[in-house]
């Protein structure tokens, strides 16, 4: 089973507010309908999502009770949703939503509660569920960003995923030299060519996504979308990230 990320980065125009690349989404679209096995997609936020989240002053840390500015952010979130689950079934792929919002929560102290039942029974039943990154409830701060990254990695461990990856608008993760990193084991071995991205984003950028896949205690893959067939032919394209 392969959980795959696609980078908001990747499938919108990040700079313009809830602009989709359709030529990088049917990209993305074409590739996952030649894919072969079990696949839980994943989306992050691009252009849809995290601009209203920092109107709204909403993180992965800093929450908001206001209810209208959840919904700004979920209501953009399900509609780059909507996009991803219908240029996947006009290439016949069986995909299905999961909105995190509906299932997800924080407690007080930040741990994750993300039930996967659903995932597992779609993929069971032949479907491939389409998961994104979305607010959710979290004790004591109103709701929360859940990103695309840490979807990821508990979705992975969860379900025992036998590879993973992430298409990001790189070839890889890239050195001081914009030169890519072949394994990383370690974020104080990258700390210091890690920034954040280029736009804006709310989930950490490059440093949060490698944070993320070390924590996952298994291989995992970063690369972008020139390497997305290799990836889903079962190669290692772009950078390998293992922290186990």
């Amino acid at each position: 089973m392969i959980v795959l990320k696609l980078g908001g980065s990747v499938i919108t125009e990040k700079d313009r507010p809830e602009t989709l690349d359709g030529r990088a989404l049917d990209r993305a679209a074409d590739a996952v309908a030649d894919a072969e096995g079990d696949l839980v997609v994943v989306h992050g936020g691009g252009s849809f999502g995290h601009h209203h989240a920092e109107e709204h002053g909403v993180s992965t840390t800093d929450g908001t009770r206001d209810a209208d500015g959840a919904l700004a952010i979920h209501g953009a979130m399900t509609t780059l949703n909507r996009f991803v689950i219908s240029r996947l079934r006009e290439r016949d792929v069986p995909a299905l939503p999961v909105h995190p919002l509906s299932a997800a929560a924080r407690d007080d102290v930040a741990r994750l509660s993300l039930p996967t039942a659903q995932v597992a029974t779609m993929l069971g039943e032949g479907f491939v569920p389409v998961l994104h990154g979305d607010v959710i409830a979290h004790e004591c701060e109103g709701v929360t960003v859940l990103s695309g990254d840490e979807i990821v990695t508990h979705v992975a461990s969860e379900l025992g995923a036998d590879r993973v990856g992430v298409c990001s608008t790189v070839p890889g993760v890239l050195d001081a030299e914009d030169e890519v990193i072949d394994r990383i084991e370690a974020f104080a071995d990258v700390a210091d060519a890690l920034g954040g991205s280029d736009a804006t984003d709310v989930s950490g950028g490059m440093a949060g996504k490698v944070r993320e896949l070390l924590a996952l205690q298994r291989p995992a893959s970063v690369f972008d979308l020139d390497g997305l067939d290799a990836f889903l032919a079962g190669h290692e394209p772009g950078t390998t990230i293992d922290g186990g």
